[in-house]
């Protein structure tokens, strides 16, 4: 029972995607006047909650992490490794993308046919220096991501520099705040078999079942990049930057693994991550008691990569060419919004969401990944899961290597 309560949203999800095939081709275009309403309260709803939930989430997350600051060496050498294996997963799905291009000639009727996004137009200097808000006011109104993000990270940075009683009082406050957005945005992903219903349903009435094979080509792709960052470039670093055997650590990490797939949770890992890092590969228990809980919330390779190939994927569905800057854009955004997007639910729609509206996308394109997010989101977890266990015996290994060298 306990199982099918916490599926229950991705059943609704499911329901609604299959009920909205069904309605675009049993009715054809006159369920066009149906579906409309429900895709755009589901999508307006969501605009509404993107920047106060990123807002309160990243600056929350800084404060909370802030402590690291004051580790020093360790705090360095694991933020380092979360930004180093987010950046290779994400190159590993952008070369995939681009490479087999499962978006290019889909025929999927999407309503929004933007001329061109932002983000294409950036050169690569544009987008660093457009990263710097003049007025943060003024990109928290205009919907602008990334400038949000930066500010959002500075502001919780500074306010762990305050004093005791100053920084408990606005942790205090943003913690509420975000507490509130959790639970506004769990009633928003609610709306979502409706929201899911009404997209599916007008693009099936409109172009048929085509669409659906890119879908699964988009699938494979995905699976195809967390395969090789999990089995070929973390046991990589494993080997080489841990020198612990990739086989005996991924026989120590299966309890780990398996609960990690089945429960799309890497929080409730945790202990068991613990236990196979610290017993069977080595870790020392002050580098495991610390980079695994930061990783559970900071470190997502798996979601990041996702999020990645998604976005290149949409894009390729509206007709466009991501630039290398436009590309960048979207790496970035990925790593800096995962700092606080792990605790929310369904992160990967809201960190989709979030990305969409930093490279310039319309947010219909999420309804289109929904029908396969929770498959996909059970094996980018055990790839998050694993990443943190593979970082915990490097951080360990390096922190002994300098306590000798001292």
């Amino acid at each position: 029972m306990s199982n099918l309560k916490r599926y229950r949203l991705t059943i609704w999800i499911f329901i609604g995607f299959f009920l909205g095939i069904a309605a675009g081709f049993i009715f054809g275009k006159p369920i066009i006047p149906v579906a409309e309403p429900l895709s755009q309260i589901f999508l307006r709803l969501l605009r509404m909650a993107i920047m106060p939930l990123v807002i309160t989430s990243i600056v929350s997350a800084v404060i909370q992490v802030g402590s690291a600051y004051g580790l020093g060496r360790m705090g360095l050498r694991t933020f380092g490794y979360y930004i180093m294996t987010s950046f290779l997963a994400i190159f590993t799905g952008q070369i995939l993308v681009n490479v087999f291009k499962p978006g290019v000639g889909a025929e999927i009727g999407l309503e929004a046919s933007p001329e061109a996004i932002s983000a294409v137009e950036r050169g690569i200097g544009d987008i660093l220096l457009h990263i710097i808000p003049e007025n943060p006011f003024k990109a928290m109104a205009d919907g602008d991501v990334l400038p949000v993000i930066f500010f959002s990270i500075l502001l919780g940075f500074f306010i762990t520099r305050l004093k005791s009683d100053q920084r408990s009082l606005l942790g205090n406050v943003f913690n509420a705040a975000f507490e509130a957005m959790l639970k506004m945005t769990t009633f928003i992903i609610w709306t979502a078999p409706f929201g899911v219903f009404g997209i599916i349903s007008k693009i099936v009435a409109e172009t048929g079942f085509a669409s659906f094979k890119s879908l699964g080509f988009y699938f494979i792709i995905v699976l195809a990049g967390l395969s090789i960052h999990m089995f070929f470039t973390l046991p990589m670093l494993l080997k080489v930057l841990g020198k612990v055997n990739p086989i005996r650590h991924y026989r120590g990490m299966i309890p780990a693994i398996l609960t990690a797939f089945t429960t799309c949770s890497t929080i409730v890992t945790l202990p068991l991550t613990m236990k196979a890092v610290t017993e069977v590969s080595g870790a020392s228990k002050r580098a495991a008691g610390f980079v695994l809980p930061i990783g559970a919330t900071m470190n997502m390779d798996g979601t990041a990569l996702y999020e990645c190939v998604a976005t290149i994927f949409i894009a390729q569905v509206y007709g466009f060419e991501l630039s290398l800057s436009a590309q960048l854009t979207v790496a970035v955004t990925a790593v800096l919004a995962s700092i606080g997007a792990a605790s929310v639910p369904m992160s990967g729609m809201v960190m989709m969401s979030i990305i969409l509206s930093a490279v310039g996308l319309p947010l219909e394109g999420v309804a289109i990944i929904l029908a396969v997010d929770r498959i996909l989101d059970m094996f980018r977890t055990t790839a998050n899961v694993f990443s943190d266990s593979v970082g915990a015996v490097i951080i360990s290994r390096f922190e002994s290597i300098s306590s000798k060298g001292n």
